[in-house]
């Protein structure tokens, strides 16, 4: 019954997931999640936590949390904001600082989510285009002519850009908000959490999700001028005061005190990113060099059936077919690629015994 959809709900294009098929002998590299359970200190915290605790409201500004994740990166409580997932902190991020007259920057190539909020929010965008290499310049950004947003590493490329560059630009920028959103950042990019304190337009966001393995919790944080900071407070207290359950505190402050297991995942998946990116590259394809743990890789032509669609649209099929799901899509510059997240050890041999099949 559409007839009672607002004019906004009618013009929206949706964010589209990545597929979550489930059963046996499913080998799931098509939405980047971590192969690898929680630290164990995040399962003991689930089970200690109270009865009572569950009975009450949790605290609506998780201030442990954010003294942990404050000390963890030497910034000061007033620096740290929580949320129910980095997207959240996103969408609140949207409509705080971006639903003005000048137009959001982001970049051609990059995540989803971008434009799906500012036809939300309808906020006029501008798409900054990538180089011939897929990598993001600095120098593409207008400053000051309306705020920037981009992920470091990039999605879906993997590619990282320096902190140097970052900085250049906020010396630059300095009168509209610059977001980098780090969700990726624990597998080889240079955070720019350290240059809050020194400009207080940049908004860092970064999400559990990933290097924590906790994508199943729904939690995000974000850094930047205490400012800024009540900016994303106001807009949070005008639609839920309560975002972080009181679960999800104690876990995200167990996660942060195994410093020891998070390296250690961390490291698993450099490793197994290392050896699938040297793989493909002897297949004869193109991987793009990766901060991330996902890779993208072009597709080479002999792998096609010779059909209509691109080789890597038929591989993506056909890796589908055997119960390996990986990412594609059918767009301009990307229609030759697939997004390829890493898994174990043995979901990568897996891949390769499909692609080689």
């Amino acid at each position: 019954m559409t007839q009672f959809w607002t004019d906004t709900v009618k013009r929206l294009t949706p964010y589209v997931p990545g597929e979550q098929r489930s059963g046996e002998n499913i080998t799931k590299l098509n939405t980047n999640e971590n192969p690898y359970p929680p630290s164990p200190a995040v399962m003991q915290a689930i089970g200690n936590v109270s009865a009572d605790a569950l009975r009450r409201y949790p605290d609506p500004e998780s201030v442990q949390l954010r003294e942990a994740l404050a000390a963890y990166h030497g910034v000061a409580l007033e620096n740290v904001f929580v949320g129910n997932g980095s997207d959240e902190i996103l969408a609140l991020a949207f409509l705080a600082f971006f639903t003005h007259e000048k137009a959001l920057q982001y970049p051609d190539i990059t995540y989803s989510f971008y434009p799906v909020y500012c036809d939300l929010y309808s906020i006029e965008s501008q798409v900054i285009s990538l180089e011939d290499n897929y990598s993001l310049s600095m120098d593409r950004f207008v400053p000051n002519a309306g705020s920037i947003i981009f992920p470091n590493p990039n999605a879906p490329t993997g590619l990282a850009t320096p902190r140097d560059a970052i900085a250049a630009l906020l010396k630059k920028h300095t009168e509209q908000v610059l977001l980098v959103d780090e969700a990726y950042a624990d597998l080889g990019a240079q955070s720019v959490v350290g240059l809050v304190n020194e400009h207080p337009n940049l908004l860092v966001s970064q999400t559990f999700s990933k290097g924590r393995s906790l994508a199943g919790m729904r939690l995000g944080v974000a850094f930047g001028d205490k400012a800024l900071i009540e900016g994303l407070q106001r807009v949070k207290n005008s639609f839920n005061s309560y975002p972080v359950d009181a679960i999800a505190q104690a876990v995200g402050i167990a996660s942060i005190e195994d410093e020891t297991y998070y390296k250690k995942t961390l490291s698993q998946i450099i490793e197994s990113r290392d050896w699938t990116t040297e793989q493909l590259r002897s297949r004869g394809f193109e991987v793009l060099p990766s901060s991330a743990n996902f890779i993208f890789a072009r597709v080479p032509q002999q792998t096609s059936g010779k059909g209509s669609e691109p080789a890597a649209y038929e591989l993506f099929q056909r890796l589908s077919a055997a119960g390996v799901l990986v990412r594609y899509w059918k767009k301009p510059r990307l229609e030759d690629w697939l997004r390829i997240s890493i898994g174990t050890s043995a979901d990568m041999h897996r891949l390769m015994d499909c692609i080689d099949a």
